[in-house]
Order: structure tokens, then sequence, then C-alpha cells
């Protein structure tokens, strides 16, 4: 049966509740809010007032994880007090309870059964803290990655600074800066990706949801300090208990949108060979890229 994908043009955060509601699920016990929370001088992310009603909904904690990039890329984010800091000065701690899930160490390390390339994934140990999952993804392109949506915050996103360092190098370095030297191809990378999103997705074990929006399509991540502006117009939300399918719908969306801008949004996105990592997550068996596309 091919997974359910809802789908609306409107894109207000009431637009992004009606959505969550049209899943017909509700999140149990303590919900962890997984965003994007923005680089330092990054102007596309999208803001916590536009996620307020949706988290407030489920009554949630915005979770995030330190990075694995910094001085060379002027981040920020890649060490506690800053990342802190700048969690602050973008305003999510003045709307929500906010948890740095690998502040303090040691990570939490989840076994990797049938993984193409990774054997285990190392996260933020306060995942172990939530019951459920809601996974807030900005979809847009990515200078490493080809785009940026569920798997990626699955993956990456919740991975700390050393599963990071892991994802990115194929399982050959768990060091964050001798990943840069020993970076995985553009094969192998979306498999690692792949990997590490099945895992998350098998913890939580259906208690699990998703919304991307498609907004500020830039050809550039949130991570990036100086990003490109978007080349698209805005297209909608969607929403998914499937981060395959998900995934894949926003990429069918751009492909066949009839905004030029998707040409150069799709070099992006296949120059890094994006779309293996829907392939890979779609052969790991935790979702499909056969979809039932529903517009509200």
């Amino acid at each position: 049966m091919k997974s359910k994908v809802y789908f609306t043009r409107e894109i207000t955060p009431e637009a992004v509740v009606k959505l969550y509601h049209a899943l017909g699920v509700s999140l149990p016990g303590k919900v962890a809010v997984k965003v994007h929370s923005g680089e330092k001088g990054n102007q596309n992310f999208l803001h916590p007032e536009f996620w307020k009603p949706m988290v407030d909904e489920v009554q949630g904690t915005i979770v995030e994880c330190n990075t694995a990039y910094g001085d060379a890329t002027t981040g920020v984010r890649d060490n506690t007090d800053s990342h802190r800091k700048l969690l602050e000065e973008h305003g999510w701690t003045k709307y929500f309870p906010v948890d740095l899930m690998d502040a303090e160490g040691p990570d939490v390390i989840w076994p990797i059964s049938n993984g193409k390339v990774l054997k285990e994934n190392h996260l933020g140990k306060n995942i172990v803290n939530y019951d459920s999952m809601l996974v807030l993804a900005h979809f847009k392109g990515h200078p490493m990655g080809g785009y940026g949506g569920a798997l990626k915050q699955l993956s990456i996103g919740c991975a700390s600074r050393a599963g990071k360092a892991l994802i990115h190098s194929a399982g050959a370095t768990d060091d964050r800066f001798e990943t840069w030297q020993k970076h995985a191809s553009s094969v192998v990378f979306p498999e690692a990706m792949a990997d590490a999103a099945s895992s998350v997705v098998a913890h939580f074990q259906g208690k699990i949801a998703f919304i991307n929006v498609m907004k500020n399509l830039s050809v550039d991540c949130d991570c990036c300090a100086v990003a490109e502006d978007p080349c698209m117009k805005d297209i909608g939300i969607l929403a998914s208990l499937d981060p395959v399918a998900i995934d894949q719908a926003c990429i069918d969306l751009v492909v066949n949108s009839d905004d030029p801008g998707k040409e150069h949004f799709m070099e992006r996105v296949n120059s890094r060979n994006g779309i293996h990592t829907i392939e890979a997550a779609a052969d790991l068996g935790y979702g499909s890229r056969e979809y039932e596309l529903i517009e509200l």
C-alpha cells in the first residue's frame, strides 16, 4: 500500500498544525521536536515563531545536537556554550524548552543491524528521554547531501559530533576534524545517512511523524552562515508518517514545478547524488518511494 503524504500550498503556522492532524496520530508521552535551529548569519531557516503553534500542540521539547563543523565555516554550533547562546539569540529558548541532546556525554550508541555502510549510530544521549518524535524539516538544498529534509534530520540532525563524523566518513573515523580528510564518496555518504536514520526510526517504533516545509528554497542548507538566496518560489507544506515518502514527494514537487529555478535546485541535488539517500532508505525497508499525495 502506498504511503500517504498530505500536502497544502498554504504556508502558515496554522497549516502546519492542520497537516499534523490530518495524519490521525497523537504522539504519546514526552515529545522530542527536531528542528534545524539555523546557523549564525543564515537568512533562510524557519524561525521559532513559525513552528510555535505546532510545538505547543504536542507540548514538545525542541531538540538539537552540536555540529561537526566549526571555525572552518564560521559556524558557532559546534560547541555547547556558543550553540546555546545562538539558540537564545534565535529565539528558541524564548518560546520552548530546549534540549541540546549531546551537551553532556557519553553518547548513546545504537546498533544498525542491516546497514549498508554503518554498524552503529552515535547520538546525543538525551534522545532516550523521549517517548516519541516530531521531525520538523525545512526542505532545501544542501552543499554536501544535495538536499535536506526528513532523512537528514533523522541522521545528521540527531547524531552527536562523533556520530556526524562517522556518517560523513562512512564509519572511518569519529573524529570531527579528521572526518573532513576522510569524507565518504557521493555514493557511500548518502547510504551512511540512510543507515543512521534507520536507527532513529527503529527506536521510536511508529511513534514518529514528519513535516517538511518547502519555503525559502535555497540550494544551501540552514547550516550555512552565508547561504544563497532562494532560487524558487515557495511550494507548500507536507506531512507523513513515512520519511522516505515525504522526501520523495518534495523532490517530485520540485521536478514537476513550472518554476525556472528548479533547474538550479535540482543541479545541486543531482550533483551530490542526493536522491541516493532516498533510494538507500527505501532499500533498507523503513519507508517507500511510492506514495499517495493528498492535497488539503
